[in-house]
């Protein structure tokens, strides 16, 4: 059985969405269709019966838009202000459309210093374990209303990983704007190659992560060969695929072969906790 077809057999998917996928990039203003068809694809997910765990960017993007500023903030409170706002708006609107399709969810806010203390980790996973029996599709965001810079994940592939590693995921799904990882930025050099499977970690792969930030994002390819180092060596495999259709979350998990397939390779001596304190971390051998 190769690599992709195995992916058919993930119990516990963790999907990640940014910013750029859930706004009309010309007004900033959220998605409708986008977010209802990314709703549809996850429930879809969970009635196949899979774990399903949501770790969704966008509050701030949501508040500064709702609270009528021209662009996003730059200082600390106001990012925390167009959060405090923008994440009622946001999660509103995904409890109002996964009750179309009659599936429950649930809000989960995280901090990088409740994943680095082992009793509040402890508990966070209690909590993602307990929603998951119960059938609910827990959404999960950093809590930047209460997250400073020294407390901060920064990116939500970061978060993704953590969260996918802290849960026992098989699987994460990383949505970007971007086919996968190549050889060089395809957005300046025509020639360069998407890479399907990364087994190893090197620096070389390392070196190719030159994606582009996205204007409203915080996170380019770097960051996401970044979760990548957490995934798998805690376990799980990881891929990064497009969000132009996000049905290609479904494709993946079916072992169509798209996007870039990071294989796990797990550590016996894995801490996660070393990544998030000693970053940037590079995987050895």
């Amino acid at each position: 059985m190769s690599a992709r077809e195995k992916l058919k057999d993930k119990k516990r998917i963790v999907v990640k969405v940014g910013t750029s996928s859930l706004i009309h990039k010309k007004t900033g203003n959220i998605n409708l269709f986008r977010l209802e068809k990314l709703v549809r694809s996850l429930t879809d997910l969970h009635n196949s019966g899979k774990d399903v765990i949501l770790v969704s960017s966008g509050a701030i993007g949501v508040g500064f838009k709702a609270l009528g500023l021209p662009k996003r903030p730059q200082s600390l409170p106001m990012k925390q202000a167009c959060s405090a706002v923008g994440q009622g708006q946001l999660m509103m609107i995904y409890q109002k459309l996964f009750s179309e399709y009659n599936q429950g969810s649930a809000q989960i806010l995280i901090t990088k210093e409740t994943m680095l203390n082992d009793e509040r980790r402890y508990n966070a996973k209690n909590t993602f374990d307990e929603l998951l029996k119960l059938g609910v599709i827990p959404i999960v965001n950093e809590n930047d209303t209460v997250s400073t810079e020294e407390i901060e994940f920064g990116d939500n592939d970061t978060l993704s990983a953590v969260v996918t590693s802290v849960v026992g995921g098989d699987l994460l799904i990383l949505l970007t704007d971007i086919d996968g990882l190549y050889t060089d930025d395809p957005h300046k050099n025509p020639q360069a190659k998407l890479i399907s499977e990364v087994r190893v970690i090197d620096e070389k792969i390392e070196g190719m992560a030159k994606g582009a930030v996205t204007a409203v994002g915080t996170g380019g390819m770097s960051t996401k060969i970044a979760a990548a180092n957490i995934v798998t060596d805690a376990g799980a495999d990881m891929v990064i695929v497009n969000s132009d259709d996000l049905f290609n979350i479904n494709r993946v998990v079916s072992g169509e072969d798209i996007g870039t397939l990071f294989l796990a390779h797990k550590r016996e001596n894995f801490d996660f906790k070393q990544y998030l304190t000693e970053r940037p971390y590079f995987r050895k051998g």
